[in-house]
C-alpha cells in the first residue's frame, strides 16, 4: 500500500457516512477510524418533529435519532455498533456464535461482526464482564450507535 492509496482511504472516510475503515493489503494492515463529535441530546420538554418516512430523502434536517444510555439502571453497560451495517453472532453461517447471554467476556474478546460495505469489522468487548442480553438479531441491519449488547462489568466500570 503506497501514500496515495492512504490519502485516497482518507479522503474516503471523510467524505462518506462510514466510521472506521481496516484494510489488509500485501501484509500491511491499515484502520482508519473518524471521531465523531458527541451531539447533546435536546431538553426532555423540547419535542422533536418525526419525519414521515416517504419525505425522509426530501428533509435537509437530519432526524433525531433515540440516544441510548451509556449505563442502564442495573449497572450493565451497553455495547454499541461502531459502524452501520449487518450484525453477524458468528464468523460463518455454519459456526457457533461467538457469545451466548450468559458467556463471560474479557476485553478485547469478539463478541460478533458487522459487515459494511463488504468488510467484515469484528467488535470487540470494552470490558471484562458477563453478557446479560444481546439486542440485536442474526443477520439483521445496525446503525452507528444502536445498542448490541448488555455486559454485566465484573469490575466496576
Amino acid at each position: 500500500m503506497n501514500l496515495k492509496e492512504l490519502k485516497e482511504l482518507i479522503e474516503l472516510i471523510q467524505r462518506t457516512e462510514i466510521a472506521e475503515l481496516e484494510l489488509e493489503k500485501s501484509g500491511v494492515r491499515v484502520r482508519i477510524k473518524k471521531e465523531r463529535p458527541l451531539i447533546p441530546p435536546p431538553p426532555a420538554s423540547e419535542e422533536i418533529p418525526a419525519v414521515p418516512a416517504t419525505h425522509a430523502a426530501e428533509s435537509p434536517q437530519p432526524q433525531a435519532q433515540a440516544v441510548t444510555p451509556a449505563v442502564t439502571p442495573a449497572g450493565w453497560l451497553t455495547l454499541t455498533a461502531p459502524v452501520v451495517g449487518t450484525f453477524y453472532r458468528s464468523p460463518a453461517p455454519d459456526a457457533d456464535p461467538y457469545v451466548e447471554v450468559g458467556s463471560v467476556v474479557k476485553k478485547g474478546q469478539i463478541l460478533c461482526v458487522i459487515e459494511a460495505m463488504k468488510l467484515m469489522n469484528e467488535i470487540e468487548s470494552e470490558w471484562d464482564g458477563k453478557v446479560v442480553e444481546i439486542l440485536v438479531e442474526n443477520a439483521q441491519p445496525v446503525e452507528y450507535g444502536g445498542p448490541l449488547f448488555r455486559i454485566e462489568p465484573l469490575t466496576p466500570a
